[in-house]
């Protein structure tokens, strides 16, 4: 009896985040709503304190008074969207605001052409970075609403600038890192100045991305990209089509193979494909196939769970086809690992929008069905992070649309950058200001596991 092709035992990694979560949820609410409370949610893990207020509202009023170079950078960067690793008119624009600040950005940091950094305050205590992004779409332009993330990390840098140079007493000891960001889209950016040291001396990182609502933690996958290169024989089609190995079958029926996994999924996995190349001739047998692939998880464990099923997958079609398959991941980008939302920093942000009239819904308000992906996951596996989302459109606009694109551009873009702005910068200071909060940060990064070897992840 041929024993080869047992059947895989399942991964229980879902399931066992499914477990943890609901502990988690029980605890949570059973501390938040003690001996028969109203069942109002917390607004986040952060301990009571902060900045001393004064100085907070200092920081807000910098982030108003920096309203018309916002708009300008929200703009400038939607008239001429530049796509990943051409941002070279979008960086020059961002480096030129903070030089009229009095801000010397470095361009070109970190090996990346267009990519920046600039360091303002006391590099001998703890260090918070700032990310910027600034890639557009190509054919639709900031459809993702970068330039809005760029005026909202520029002009809260520029306000931690005013008060970290400030002869305020109550000035904490503290370094804040702006870091410009290039080709999320598709690329991992952030993953590449990581891997050069872009991360090195930093404590946390923070970041804000606009959207149809304001919301303080949603799922964000982790994607990797992946391509099937099939190689069978070419053949005449008609006269000899018994000598030929067809490569578009192997390819339809890895398709195929795809849609029958999705049964097996966990619920929020995606895996989207194109066939790219499918033959030059139906009188051919055709002899080269390739599918590109997107794969996208909620945990890194479950992410490389379907990695290796779709491997199967790709293997089983070569071999029923008698085909050869090049299995090719992450061909010219970095995989993306899911987000990985600190709650404590997550509270500062709540409350910091909700001093400018927001209301972020916390997490599991929102369908975690509407999950996209960003590179920011990487830093956050590697870092304290936040990335939060704050409202430019109505909430039934979708990100990479026309409409969204317009939304970027409008008023209400601008105010929440303005908006973002402030509270970004609202939270860094308390990050720095406050030793309880920090501890809080850095034992809840410890407790989902500490930092993890990101560019060693998936071999």
């Amino acid at each position: 009896m041929d024993r080869m092709n047992r059947p895989t035992p399942p991964s229980t990694a879902y399931l066992d985040h499914l477990v943890a979560e609901t502990a988690g949820r029980r605890a949570a609410l059973a501390a938040a709503v003690p001996d028969g409370g109203d069942g109002a949610r917390p607004a986040g893990g952060a301990p009571a304190g902060g900045a001393p207020a004064g100085l907070v509202a200092a920081v807000e009023r910098a982030a108003d008074e920096l309203e018309p170079d916002l708009a300008e950078i929200v703009r400038r960067l939607h008239e001429h969207p530049e796509p990943a690793f051409e941002e070279h008119r979008s960086a020059a624009t961002l480096v030129e605001v903070l030089a009229r600040h009095g801000v010397e950005a470095k361009l070109g940091a970190h090996g990346v052409p267009t990519a920046f950094r600039a360091e303002t305050g006391d590099a001998a205590g703890p260090t918070i970075a700032i990310c910027a992004e600034y890639d557009a779409l190509p054919g639709i332009g900031h459809a993702c609403g970068h330039n809005v993330i760029a005026a909202s990390g520029v002009g809260a840098f520029l306000a931690l600038h005013r008060a970290l140079t400030s002869d305020d007493a109550a000035v904490p000891a503290g370094r804040v890192v702006l870091l410009g960001t290039p080709a999320e889209e598709g690329h991992s950016g952030k993953e590449v100045l990581a891997r050069n040291g872009a991360l090195e001396g930093i404590d946390a990182a923070i970041m804000v991305h606009p959207y149809g609502l304001d919301v303080a933690d949603q799922v964000w996958l982790g994607r990797r990209l992946l391509t099937w290169t099939f190689t069978g024989r070419p053949a005449h089609a008609s006269a000899q089509p018994y000598m030929g190995r067809n490569a578009l079958d192997a390819a339809t029926l890895a398709y195929q193979g795809i849609g029958l996994l999705r049964q097996q999924m966990p619920p929020v996995d995606r895996v989207h494909a194109t066939i790219a190349e499918g033959g030059t001739r139906p009188s051919i047998i055709t002899e080269r196939a390739v599918v590109h692939l997107y794969a996208r998880s909620k945990y890194p464990d479950t992410l490389r769970d379907l990695s290796r099923r779709l491997d199967d997958i790709a293997r089983g079609a070569a071999l029923m086809t008698g085909t050869e398959v090049e299995i090719t991941w992450d061909d010219g980008a970095h995989p993306s690992l899911p987000v990985r939302t600190n709650e404590a920093l997550t509270g500062r942000w709540v409350a910091a929008q909700r001093r400018r009239g927001r209301d972020p819904l916390p997490a599991g308000v929102l369908s975690e069905t509407l999950a996209a992906s960003t590179d920011f996951g990487n830093v956050s596996f590697r870092v304290p992070g936040i990335h939060p989302l704050v409202q430019v459109s109505e909430p039934d606009v979708a990100l990479h649309t026309a409409e969204f694109a317009a939304a970027a551009a409008t008023p209400a873009a601008v105010s929440a950058a303005v908006d973002s702005a402030a509270g970004l910068a609202a939270t860094a200071l308390d990050y720095l200001s406050d030793a309880g909060l920090r501890a809080a940060v850095h034992e809840e990064f410890a407790a989902q596991g500490g930092p993890v070897d990101v560019a060693r992840y998936f071999d």
